[in-house]
């Protein structure tokens, strides 16, 4: 992709909504790994487990973008990400918070070792999304990481109450990993050819993707919502 293209701009910004929409359980496990240190080493502690996080989180996301470039991988990259893109909008209750509240945060160090464990294992669904946006590029996987951590550091708070205000938010960002999982699966070398010769076939590919994702998601979360209405009227 050339630099400043639409296409490279397009994707840059999917990456920066990819890492913002999939900040929220990561900056709380910052919070719960720093919230027992002294105030004078909550900050640098923060500071520093961010930057080990940045590394680890650069490191994991450069190497699934080369192995994407295996013919196969990239469709299952894509049918994974379809799923948690899904989950995102249906989330369910995670443990991995736990981790991050573990004696591990009685010092400095051990607290940004908690910060970096977590991350790492926490942020694999980003890790996949950015790779799948990014398209082969090492250059736009840098970009997106240098743009958006440092907001999500300084603007976690912010965008964790943006999400509670607003939940639509999460739609916005569920559909755009959708779109990122219909490009990969699309840009699959094993059926790229026969997609492209197929009138249509890749804007099928992307309606049924990003459409499907939405209304199941919508769907369940009526399910759910109705189902609560229910419990709270009988008790």
């Amino acid at each position: 992709m050339d630099l400043f293209s639409t296409q490279f701009l397009s994707a840059l910004l999917a990456i920066v909504v990819i890492d913002l929409v999939l900040a929220g359980d990561n900056a709380i496990v910052i919070a719960l790994a720093a919230r027992n240190l002294p105030p004078d080493m909550r900050r640098r502690a923060i500071v520093w487990g961010t930057v080990g996080a940045i590394a680890v989180r650069a490191v994991m996301s450069l190497g699934v973008v080369a192995l994407l470039k295996i013919p196969g991988l990239q469709a299952a990259g894509g049918l994974f990400l379809v799923w948690i893109a899904y989950r995102l909008l249906v989330p369910v209750d995670k443990s991995e918070g736990e981790l991050a509240a573990k004696p591990a945060t009685a010092g400095f160090w051990p607290a940004i070792r908690t910060i970096v464990v977590a991350d790492a294992v926490m942020g694999l669904d980003n890790v996949l999304g950015v790779a799948g946006a990014a398209q082969g590029s090492f250059l736009l996987v840098i970009l997106g990481l240098l743009i958006s951590v440092p907001i999500v550091v300084w603007g976690s708070a912010l965008i964790l109450r943006l999400v509670d205000r607003y939940p639509a938010i999460i739609y916005v960002g569920a559909g755009v990993l959708a779109w990122t999982a219909a490009v990969m699966l699309v840009h699959e070398p094993l059926v790229e050819d026969w997609l492209a010769a197929q009138r249509g076939a890749d804007w099928a590919v992307y309606a049924l993707v990003i459409g499907g994702v939405l209304l199941a998601g919508f769907l369940r979360n009526r399910v759910r919502k109705r189902a609560d209405s229910d419990a709270a009227g009988q008790s």
